[in-house]
């Protein structure tokens, strides 16, 4: 079997109301995804999904007329690529996705086959007020979930910090509760610097005192001194690596002692391939590895499939905080929504490859 051809298609849906992500200070009144799809000779296409991959067209040649089946060597053009243009993850995705349809197994088999199932935390992504927060939480628990993610990014973190107290007050210990700084890294508009060291300890000492499951990108992505002074310093856990881009990098906060949980995506660092060895790699330092998952539907399956087959995580990112980040919205590519099913759990099923369908009509509509 060879590969014939690679199309890459860009979508775009409108948001009425807008999206205020907490970390980014425009409001977002537009969904992006891009979509790529590779097919082959005997009519099996791969599908996957994530960045806009800038400056991949014209590199297609590149794996045309070659075994789909080929991982490693597809994987290590996508990492030549990616230093060079943009991140094209979502080609290793696809490949993925296609590999499973070759062989009639499921990803998450095929990734290590530890499990079909993990537990979803929810992830909120707007601010609201401290009793708004609350009820959100509330809205959670009645849903099924077990655990939820706070975001911070109010202009002074003690506001960030009653919000949370608000929520651990309204549910108690019905909830395990997570909080992401997003300290990590700035949209290209965003001028603000990241916390210091000090400014993260003493978000810690209060977070210690709301029993916070872990504390998510409190610095710089490429703090790692920090990283490591913080973890030694908190009884928090400390989580991060969402878009650190280079594999090394994740080695690097593996060993020197940054992290309690890592975090990357496969849609937009190493792809399942890459992460597949950062996650054993995790495991053998008895790290938590559980994915960031905040893009389109397609997007989260696929963390979830690495997620599942490969193990190691308690909960995996459900992103969900209607009514401006619906299912609608989020799985807006997908013939149907990805659904967390009865306590939170997030099932994948035995068809083929990701075992997901596009929704063709809708993505005709939205191509730009």
């Amino acid at each position: 079997m060879k590969i014939t051809g690679i199309t890459v298609s860009h979508h775009r849906l409108p948001l009425d109301p807008p999206f205020h992500a907490s970390w980014d200070p425009v409001p977002r009144t537009r969904f992006q995804a891009t979509i790529v799809r590779i097919a082959t000779d005997e009519g099996i296409t791969g599908i996957g999904s994530g960045d806009s991959m800038p400056g991949f067209a014209g590199h297609e040649h590149l794996f045309v007329g070659h075994d789909p089946l080929d991982l490693e060597r597809h994987h290590r053009i996508v990492d030549n690529l990616s230093f060079h243009y943009g991140r094209c993850w979502p080609i290793d995705v696809a490949l993925w996705d296609l590999a499973g349809k070759i062989l009639g197994q499921p990803c998450w088999k095929l990734l290590g086959g530890l499990a079909s199932r993990v537990r979803a935390y929810a992830s909120s992504g707007t601010l609201r007020d401290p009793q708004a927060m609350a009820a959100t939480a509330q809205r959670y628990i009645e849903l099924g979930f077990p655990a939820m993610k706070v975001r911070f990014h109010r202009p002074d973190w003690r506001d960030d910090v009653a919000a949370v107290a608000a929520i651990r007050k309204a549910v108690g210990n019905k909830l395990v509760l997570m909080v992401d700084c997003n300290q990590g890294w700035r949209m290209p508009w965003d001028p603000a610097p990241s916390w210091t060291l000090k400014d993260a300890l003493a978000v810690a000492r209060r977070l210690e005192e709301l029993d916070i499951y872990w504390m998510e990108e409190p610095l710089h992505r490429a703090d790692y001194d920090g990283m490591a002074a913080l973890r030694k310093s908190t009884a928090v856990r400390i989580a991060g690596g969402e878009l650190n881009r280079e594999l090394f990098e994740f080695r690097t906060l593996i060993e020197r002692g940054c992290l309690d949980v890592l975090q990357p995506d496969a849609a937009c660092s190493g792809g399942l391939t890459g992460l597949a060895r950062v996650a054993r790699m995790a495991r053998d330092h008895s790290i938590a590895f559980t994915p960031h998952t905040w893009g389109d539907g397609l997007a989260v399956v696929a963390n979830v499939h690495l997620a599942a087959g490969v193990g190691g995580s308690a909960y995996v990112e459900f992103p969900f905080d209607p009514p401006e980040w619906s299912l609608e919205r989020r799985d807006f590519i997908l013939a149907r929504p990805f659904l967390a099913a009865a306590e939170g759990w997030l099932e994948l099923s035995d068809r083929p490859g990701l075992g997901v369908e596009l929704d063709e009509e809708r993505l005709a509509s939205t191509r730009i």
